[in-house]
């Protein structure tokens, strides 16, 4: 695996390298404000509605004021729950969505290991832990400035995770992960295979048959098996394998 400024390369089991492009300070921003949105509208929503129930049932009365007295049940029902709607946001929803909330899907990015992977619940914690350096002073305009500033725009969370965003290719953890036998060939096996389908010629006899059964192997049963074999029977197949996307 390599990672710079424009790209992490994934080394796939065909030999054949996808490169997910690294996501800098705009799209970063975008995600960001996208969520910021969607977790104070979260956290209001919960705080108006939770308001409005508590009083009316203890008052009488329609209005989100506090409860007078600093009542504990306000506190437990109304004002804790708000706050963790508004705080756990995004610890919670990267790891229950594998790296991306609903702002990084509508920005296009995710997050991924340095190696490409979709990253654990730990690392994903503890880049979110960073958030209180990340944020300082206003505006996250630490993490803003490190993100640009940074070879591979990533924040001080991102350093110690050992993380990265990038843009989203979700298709090549289907690739590099085992497939069934009855499943389509998603977007990133079809481009393998017709990358491979459009070098044949100018690969090495040996190299493009190892790549082609490597390949068959893994997206094979999709196709039943000429009766023919050989280099052509290969080529074939990798023909027809494409053919049933």
């Amino acid at each position: 695996m390599s990672a710079a400024a424009e790209g992490l390369a994934v080394d796939s089991v065909t030999g054949i390298d996808l490169t997910l492009p690294i996501a800098g300070a705009g799209a970063r921003s975008l995600a960001f404000l996208i969520d910021w949105h969607l977790r104070l509208v979260l956290a209001l929503a919960w705080y108006v509605c939770a308001a409005l129930l508590y009083n009316g049932l203890h008052a009488g009365t329609l209005s989100i004021a506090p409860a007078a007295g600093n009542e504990p049940g306000w506190f437990a029902l109304i004002v804790v729950p708000s706050f963790a709607l508004y705080f756990l946001y995004h610890p919670v929803l990267e790891v229950a969505r594998r790296g991306r909330t609903p702002g990084k899907r509508m920005a296009g990015v995710r997050i991924v290991t340095r190696s490409g992977a979709t990253p654990g619940a730990g690392a994903l914690l503890l880049r979110n832990v960073f958030r209180l350096i990340d944020s300082i002073p206003v505006g996250y305009g630490v993490g803003l400035l490190t993100v640009m500033l940074s070879k591979d725009n990533v924040r001080f969370g991102d350093m110690a995770a050992g993380t990265l965003l990038v843009y989203d290719r979700s298709q090549v953890e289907a690739v590099l992960a085992p497939q069934p036998a009855d499943a389509r060939l998603d977007p990133a096996a079809a481009e393998l295979v017709a990358e491979l389908l459009q070098r044949w010629p100018a690969l090495e006899v040996q190299a493009r048959e190892r790549l082609a059964v490597t390949l068959l192997e893994r997206f094979g049963p999709r196709v039943s098996p000429p009766a023919a074999s050989g280099e052509q029977s290969l080529h074939e197949r990798l023909t027809a394998l494409l053919g049933v996307r």
